[in-house]
């Protein structure tokens, strides 16, 4: 299956393609499009010409093309997800999951296509403002060059292009190479759903080609992305005085306090650190648990994950599938490996059987060590013991990162605690930090990044805001 590149409302075929592979078979599912220099430029000037057909169109035209958006989603909702499991051998389960969530970023999307406004200045509450009315609008800010993963192939497209077409934005899309599939299917909704020809563009191709020219391109406005945190300083640090939201890493962690009712907790948490093999940012990779409970919730733990089902990813039944690709694979295990030699142990799991990674338990791993320390993007978990909460809170807060965090306690005094001395950019309070919903605002600290998706604060981000003063003396 031979793909095109889609561009200024047409399919174009490209000079170069390379064969795209299941990660779970290996075997090969299409043939993508490698864009060259031209095409980057083709995109980007598809998206700069046709910034005012978008900037025209009322908040009510914006919501009905994503409301019809809605509607071939939820339309071809199987076919959506069973092309996330070929390409990215997320189990199909999760792949329904992430259609859903899709459908619902869009719908928030439509709806708050709606609700853009700006605010009312009281210009008169200053000495030489009387006799004026002022105001504030929030307009389109041009083009937007998304850049995205492979984790989340729909719903983290969704988070960048949802937003972009309810501003009034155009936008370049650039994939994650292992997962252009998803978005080549968005661009064939979209154009069925009626939004102009050139407002939407998918190029695919390496990021140090595709990416370095929409980063440093005049006529781009707004670089989005999500992905590691040294590509995002990167990009940062080549955009010149472009707006850049970066989402990017984190080493979830997770404080359980005394008293909490251990069989209640450990199903969530087992959910959270291995769903998608662990492949998400708010993955749970650290636990920190009451020492008088450690015994009795690693053996729980060990228990649930082993009854996980490992397989095929287009499977219904399938909890664990193929880490992205064998390179992904081999770096886990040898991070694995690096603790094991530093005298951690490996209560289950730390093996590859059938070219997937079993969910992996670790206990007695030293802060300094990678499956710690840095993100470890796999289905793999660090539980240690600790004498209270605020040793907990410093472990977690002993990170370059700084994405989202929970506590489970029965205690408000030390629930209200934690959610004031966390580092992170969300707290979750008895939940694992793995909880997201679509509209609340997500992002981090430190590393973790330096915005807030969730479609209302990312509208914010893609638009700029003008200042309206009027006079009221004749002239």
């Amino acid at each position: 299956m031979k793909k095109r590149l889609f561009i200024n409302g047409e399919w174009i075929v490209a000079e170069q393609y390379e064969n795209l592979y299941s990660p779970y078979t290996e075997e090969k599912i299409a043939e993508i499009p490698q864009a060259s220099d031209e095409q980057v430029d083709a995109a980007i000037d598809a998206a700069y010409n046709n910034r005012e057909v978008m900037a025209k169109l009322t908040a009510y035209e914006k919501a009905e093309i994503l409301e019809k958006l809605v509607v071939l989603l939820q339309k071809n909702r199987v076919e959506a997800a069973e092309i996330i499991s070929m390409e990215s051998s997320k189990p199909l389960k999760f792949s329904l999951g992430e259609v859903d969530r899709t459908i619902e970023t869009y719908k928030f999307a439509a709806e708050e296509a709606k609700r853009i406004h700006g605010e009312m200045i009281p210009l008169d509450a200053a000495k030489n403002g009387a006799g004026r009315l002022g105001y504030t609008l929030r307009e389109p800010i041009g083009v937007v060059a998304a850049i995205t993963p492979f984790n989340f192939p729909m719903n983290l497209v969704a988070h960048k292009v949802g937003p972009a077409i309810a501003a009034g934005n155009t936008i370049v899309l650039k994939p994650a190479s292992q997962t252009p599939l998803s978005a080549y299917f968005l661009a064939g909704l979209l154009e069925e759903s009626g939004l102009p020809r050139g407002a939407f563009n998918v190029v695919t191709g390496s990021g140090r080609k595709v990416g370095d020219r929409l980063v440093t391109s005049d006529k781009v406005s707004m670089i989005t992305f999500t992905g590691s945190p040294e590509v995002g300083i990167g990009i940062r640090n080549k955009a010149g005085l472009k707006k850049v939201a970066l989402e990017l890493g984190s080493n979830a962690g997770l404080i359980i306090d005394d008293g909490v009712n251990i069989d209640k907790i450990v199903p969530k948490c087992v959910t959270g650190a291995f769903s998608n093999q662990g492949q998400v940012c708010i993955s749970l990779q650290r636990i920190y648990i009451h020492e008088n409970l450690f015994d009795e919730f690693i053996r729980k733990f060990k228990e649930v994950t082993e009854k996980l089902v490992l397989g095929d990813p287009l499977n219904e039944k399938t909890d664990v599938s193929s880490l992205i690709s064998r390179n992904e694979q081999d770096r886990a295990k040898s991070w694995i490996d690096e603790a094991i030699r530093e005298g951690a142990q490996v209560i289950t799991g730390g093996v590859i059987e059938n070219n997937i990674l079993l969910p992996t338990v670790i206990v007695g791993a030293e802060p300094h060590l990678k499956v710690s320390c840095q993100e470890v993007f796999a289905p793999i978990v660090t539980i240690n013991p600790i004498e209270h909460v605020g040793e907990g809170i410093d472990y977690i807060n002993d990170s370059k990162y700084g994405l989202q965090a929970g506590i489970f306690t029965k205690d408000i005094y030390t629930a209200m605690n934690a959610s004031k001395r966390l580092e992170v950019g969300g707290v979750m309070i008895n939940d694992i930090p793995t909880y997201r919903v679509d509209q609340m605002p997500y992002g981090g600290v430190k590393e973790s990044g330096n915005a807030r998706e969730g479609l209302k604060y990312t509208i914010e981000e893609m638009t700029e805001m003008k200042l309206v003063v009027w006079s009221q003396e004749q002239y």
